[in-house]
């Protein structure tokens, strides 16, 4: 069984969704982005999604966008991420007490410019188990997934209302850790409730995908997941925006994730 998939097993034998914070990398500010990481760890986060700032982000709402133009323009390079990581792995006792497993979110033109092998090296040895590339089409994933592969890094797919059955099964043949579900067709953000589609979009992947299904766009609160039917339920929760919102108005990450885990 893959890390990914293990930790969201682990979470739901345990009797609740896996928690899947997304934080974009270096926001608000380099110092901040560590001390959230490491209160999400500490927390009870079982995967951490970190967001590789990208100029022209299709899927992303605008406070991520914001967030990523604020990055971008601080300087960032994803080969600094992947080292901070690396160093930080390399000290797990004392920076990785949590053990939440890891998630890159971004485009492929950052990937490609990084280089496709280099990529899944240098994110294999940062400890992160998977990359989530939303403007890469299941037709044109062959090259990403293998590169990744070779290095057991998973691609995860992502699948929404408009996604048929019969494709999400074929997702799910190639895919690994867990099938991300996009809750509306847009972008990122928060949302008071959750579209009604939510259930039958939920129904369709769980018949097609024997995965875990992580339900994001849009989630901020427990209570929306309470709303929908217990079979509708994901195995899962991604929420970033109203986390990363908290953040700039310079809250903390723990006070964000009790929401979740009534701590």
């Amino acid at each position: 069984m893959h890390t990914l998939e293990a930790k969201i097993r682990e979470a739901n034998a345990a009797g609740r969704p896996a928690l899947i914070p997304f934080l974009t990398a270096h926001f608000p500010n380099r110092d901040c982005f560590w001390t959230a990481f490491d209160e999400l760890d500490a927390g009870g986060a079982d995967i951490i999604e970190i967001g590789v700032p990208f100029s022209d982000p299709v899927a992303d709402g605008p406070v991520v966008e914001e967030a990523s133009r604020r990055v971008l323009e601080a300087g960032f390079r994803l080969e600094e991420l992947l080292a901070e990581l690396t160093a930080r792995r390399e000290g797990r006792a004392k920076a990785r007490a949590g053990e939440a497993a890891l998630v890159l979110m971004g485009y492929l033109n950052p990937f490609l410019s990084y280089g496709l092998d280099r990529l899944a090296r240098d994110a294999a040895r940062a400890g992160v188990s998977g990359c989530i590339i939303p403007d890469v089409p299941q037709e044109e994933a062959a090259p990403v997934r293998a590169a990744l592969a070779a290095e057991g890094v998973a691609l995860i797919p992502l699948v929404g209302p408009n996604t048929s059955e019969e494709r999400m099964a074929e997702c799910a043949r190639s895919g690994e850790g867990y099938m991300y579900v996009v809750s509306v067709m847009g972008v990122t953000g928060e949302r008071g409730s959750l579209a009604p589609q939510v259930a039958a979009t939920m129904g369709r992947a769980r018949r097609a995908c024997k995965l875990p299904l992580a339900l994001g766009f849009g989630l901020s609160r427990p209570e929306q997941l309470e709303a929908l039917p217990p079979e509708a339920r994901p195995d899962a929760a991604v929420f970033g925006s109203a986390l990363l919102r908290h953040l700039d108005e310079g809250r903390s990450a723990a006070e964000f994730l009790r929401r979740w885990t009534g701590a």
